[in-house]
């Protein structure tokens, strides 16, 4: 479901469907800044901030979402799980950083719950893209990490060494929230095992980040 589009970002076929989106997912040979761009100052936390419209740093926060058009939203991410979302029948778009504290929090539902108390967004007409982020062969964390998500994978502690699936962790609590499986679609594509592609913070690149960004046309 997704692909390597000719301007070197990442692309998902069902974003593509909708005519009035564009969205991306970056790689560190895509040197792109969509503009007008709103982003946040991401702490790892569960916080959602509505985009009024305006650009630039909207505050601290892992998730931004508006119906407004013309404005592009991003989050950027070097492991982490980028997720970007979409509602065909609101025009409404999220963009989604989820890192393993934002995960353990189901910052992934908590945007879901964002956009149905904002714009009335029926959870089952929602499209989903998690972007390229690590994967578990390459993620190794502690018993107390792994802990944090056994609502979402009750086997996950009896594992030694725990190998944390994020994107399928994410995957499973946008089901959670509403969303018809069909309409989430998983990149495949590990940060760690390409660095010719992308940044790696577990592969020792502290400062490098790919910008992933979503927007309704103007």
């Amino acid at each position: 479901m997704f692909y390597l589009a000719p301007s070197g970002l990442y692309r998902c076929h069902l974003l593509d469907e909708l005519d009035w989106l564009e969205h991306g997912f970056g790689t560190r040979h895509a040197a792109w800044r969509p503009e007008p761009l709103a982003t946040l100052r991401q702490v790892h936390s569960d916080r959602c901030v509505y985009a009024d419209g305006q650009p630039g740093r909207l505050g601290e926060g892992d998730a931004l979402f508006t119906d407004r058009p013309g404005l592009w939203l991003g989050v950027r991410t070097a492991d982490c799980v980028p997720i970007l979302i979409a509602d065909p029948e609101r025009r409404a778009v999220a963009a989604v950083h989820a890192g393993w504290r934002g995960a353990a929090r189901a910052i992934a539902a908590k945007v879901v719950r964002a956009l149905q108390q904002r714009f009335d967004s029926q959870p089952r007409h929602l499209i989903a893209a998690l972007g390229p982020a690590i994967c578990p062969a390459c993620y190794e964390v502690g018993v107390e990490v792994a802990a944090l998500f056994t609502q979402w994978d009750p086997a996950i502690t009896r594992c030694c060494p725990v190998h944390l699936d994020l994107a399928e962790m994410c995957r499973r609590q946008l089901l959670a929230a509403g969303l018809a499986e069909e309409r989430i679609a998983l990149s495949g594509l590990c940060t760690r095992c390409r660095p010719q592609e992308f940044f790696s913070y577990r592969g020792g690149e502290r400062h490098g980040r790919m910008l992933n960004a979503i927007g309704r046309r103007a």
